[in-house]
């Protein structure tokens, strides 16, 4: 989607762009995430990593403000229904040392323009009447939402296409050289471009490797679950301050259920769900919101996020490779790939990015 998404801002400004794609369209993480929209920082990592992680990444939430931002207006842009729903987030908690995790981790927040609402027992389920009535209490943001990841990506496909770049599927970048021109063996022959913008998610560290760029990130594996569809129940992206957890409904009906839990990658990196972590899963879900008990699950996939251990983006120009430029926002690439998309573009273009990149970006030196 991030690729897609730059190939349609460049295009849009009458660049000659062709987006190469290892697969086919939503084959990735674009076409197997969640469809979050986030604002927070994840109540997961804030509580297992050193305190030193979460200021180091809070900078962050001002690009991930950015990237909600855009797509308040990405329906509009593309003139197509992305089931686009800016409803909020809540975050619920089961005791008092989890709201105390709530209002810290807001605190934090705040320092970076994240708003958010504190909420009692009472105003928690005044504004969310699903969520368990053992909730002491917790919070509402009102940037956070959700979109269909499979509309979004397509439909920017098509707006790509309509500005004039190429998008060319099954073609696998084997090779990369770099001089007065990018050389870049493919599967579909060899390509020439004065400019490369690698968004390859969990794969731009091979890709960045041949520019010469030691890039620290790989795909981890996590899955998703669908239950059936029922009525309207949860209206917003929902939390649980005890850990990993993503709950949301579909204008259908289904509820996607995830968080980030593993699932079990094979020697040979063949994936499978995790019967562990769905479990696990499900029984989080149903603490915070219990009228998923007796709901079915459908399906339940497992996908590859790309991240490193500081969860900071990787946006701008490789210093040592003039030409290379990187754009990818890791674990949180849904909320933040079209922001991180304009960033690469702008700079692409010799412009200042609306989001001061150069001093949140990570492994670019």
């Amino acid at each position: 989607m991030t690729g897609i998404a730059a190939a349609w801002l460049l295009a849009s400004e009458g660049v000659d762009v062709l987006l190469l794609e290892r697969k086919e369209l939503c084959a990735g993480a674009s076409g197997t995430n969640a469809g979050s929209i986030h604002q927070q920082i994840p109540v997961a990592e804030y509580c297992n990593h050193a305190p030193f992680w979460a200021s180091h990444f809070a900078p962050t939430l001002v690009m991930m403000k950015a990237g909600a931002e855009m797509w308040g207006s990405l329906q509009d842009r593309l003139d197509a229904d992305l089931e686009f729903r800016q409803s909020g987030g809540i975050i619920a908690a089961m005791s008092e040392a989890e709201l105390e995790i709530v209002r810290s981790k807001a605190a934090l927040e705040a320092e970076y323009g994240i708003c958010s609402e504190e909420l009692n027992s009472a105003s928690l389920r005044e504004r969310a009447p699903y969520i368990s009535s053992e909730a002491v209490g917790g919070a509402f943001y009102p940037g956070e939402g959700k979109a269909n990841p499979m509309l979004a990506t397509r439909a920017l496909a098509r707006a790509a296409i309509s500005a004039g770049a190429g998008i060319t599927t099954q073609t696998e970048v084997r090779s990369l050289e770099s001089g007065q021109e990018f050389r870049l063996e493919t599967e579909s022959g060899t390509m020439r471009s004065n400019r490369v913008i690698c968004a390859a998610g969990a794969e731009s560290g091979r890709i960045a490797a041949m520019a010469g760029l030691d890039l620290p990130i790989r795909g981890y594996p996590i899955q998703v679950s669908v239950t059936e569809p029922v009525g309207p129940l949860v209206e917003h992206l929902v939390y649980s301050a005890a850990g990993k957890l993503t709950v949301k409904q579909l204008a259908n009906g289904n509820c996607i259920v995830g968080g980030g839990w593993p699932s079990t990658i094979g020697p040979d990196g063949s994936l499978s769900v995790s019967c562990e972590s769905l479990c696990a899963n499900m029984r989080m879900a149903r603490s915070v919101i219990p009228a998923l008990n007796g709901i079915g699950i459908i399906r339940s996939w497992p996908a590859i996020v790309n991240g490193t251990d500081s969860w900071r983006p990787v946006v701008g120009e490789a210093p040592r490779c003039p030409g290379f430029f990187v754009c990818l926002f890791p674990w949180m690439g849904f909320t933040a790939g079209l922001i991180a998309a304009r960033c690469a573009t702008d700079l692409v273009l010799g412009r200042t990015p609306p989001v001061d990149v150069a001093s949140l970006s990570e492994f670019l030196d």
